[in-house]
């Protein structure tokens, strides 16, 4: 296993760390999603749908920054010695990228100037980069001085945390384009009728939305 891990590179992290790895996995990858749109949206104006679509996106990553700053790594620091290093290199690492998406909500809004989402969807995208790089350079080392049961258990702590709106965009919005391996590491850790319901009609749900963002024949 490479000493540098990343969930860039899932074959660095331990199969125990890929729920986590594969949010990031998708945020870039919605990043993505959305600066390839911008073009489209800046020519047409703000579209309802991907305002929705946006909305969904931003609650998701509203929640899982919370989670950390108020359960994980206040439980890293409790477990783990040495781990105060962590709060010292992520102490306001997500006032940055909150402003860069509170530009993205704003150039979306019915009115906004539409040539205002091409770089808005830019500096979310490079902020939303770094910002994940700099976390994983912290966190993942202290993740993996973890015991794997330990892990999951703060782990599925952290899920019980989401709320409901987010929980059920949650499967198939990680499993979207996702490598099987991680898929299938991910959801043997789930509850089967989560499994079920995130296969069928949640995940359904996820793609009628998806759809206003979407490059037409493309999924990531």
């Amino acid at each position: 296993m490479s000493s540098t891990m990343s969930s860039e590179r899932l074959d660095t992290l331990p199969g125990h760390f890929h729920g986590f790895a594969l949010m990031h996995v998708a945020m870039r990858r919605d990043a993505r999603r959305l600066t390839a749109a911008a073009p489209r949206l800046a020519a047409t104006g703000p579209d309802p749908a991907v305002a929705e679509w946006w909305r969904r996106l931003r609650d998701v990553i509203d929640w899982h920054h919370h989670s950390e700053d108020e359960l994980l790594w206040p439980e890293l620091l409790r477990r783990l010695p040495g781990a105060e290093d962590v709060a010292r290199a992520l102490d306001g690492d997500h006032a940055e990228l909150d402003a860069a998406m509170d530009g993205v909500g704003a150039a979306l809004r019915p009115g906004a100037d539409p040539a205002a989402v091409t770089p808005a969807a830019a500096r979310f995208d490079e902020v939303l980069h770094e910002h994940l790089a700099a976390e994983e350079k912290v966190v993942f080392p202290l993740f993996a001085r973890l015991d794997a049961r330990d892990y999951l258990a703060l782990e599925q702590r952290l899920v019980r945390t989401a709320p409901r709106g987010v929980l059920t965009y949650l499967p198939p919005w990680m499993f979207d384009g996702a490598e099987p391996r991680s898929v299938s590491l991910v959801a043997a850790t789930m509850p089967p009728p989560v499994r079920l319901l995130g296969r069928t009609v949640l995940r359904r749900r996820y793609e009628r939305g998806l759809a206003a963002i979407a490059t037409p024949g493309r999924r990531n």
